[in-house]
């Protein structure tokens, strides 16, 4: 079983920031990074970095290598990995922080409200 973090630990804090950045620039999105599964335990290890990303209505897994440098131009973009594919993203709750302003004020004017949250998409 996959352990998923929401919490970056501090050490791949950098790491992380870096994945981010440089997924947002090549996407021209702006997803936030709201999950870290099975995290490293160190920075600069060149262990893989799978993110849970959240933004434009989508959650995604992404996979990305960091060198030691935690620059832009030394990141890669690993993708999903497909044998992951059908188990990881699926078995993955939605973040609590995600959504939660939408649906605060989703909550406020409504008497209920459903959600629907299948594969990564809300």
């Amino acid at each position: 079983m996959s352990t998923v973090l929401e919490i970056i630990p501090d050490e791949l804090r950098e790491e992380v920031n870096a994945a981010l950045n440089w997924f947002n620039a090549h996407e021209n999105a702006s997803f936030e990074v709201t999950g870290i599964v099975d995290p490293p335990n160190a920075a600069g290890t060149g262990e893989d970095l799978r993110l849970v990303l959240c933004g434009e209505g989508v959650c995604r897994q992404e996979t990305f290598q960091v060198s030691a440098s935690a620059e832009l131009s030394g990141v890669q973009w690993l993708g999903l990995d497909h044998v992951q594919d059908s188990a990881g993203v699926a078995e993955l709750d939605p973040p609590p922080g995600a959504r939660r302003t939408w649906l605060n004020d989703v909550a406020g004017r409504h008497a209920f409200a459903v959600l629907l949250f299948y594969r990564g998409f809300w």
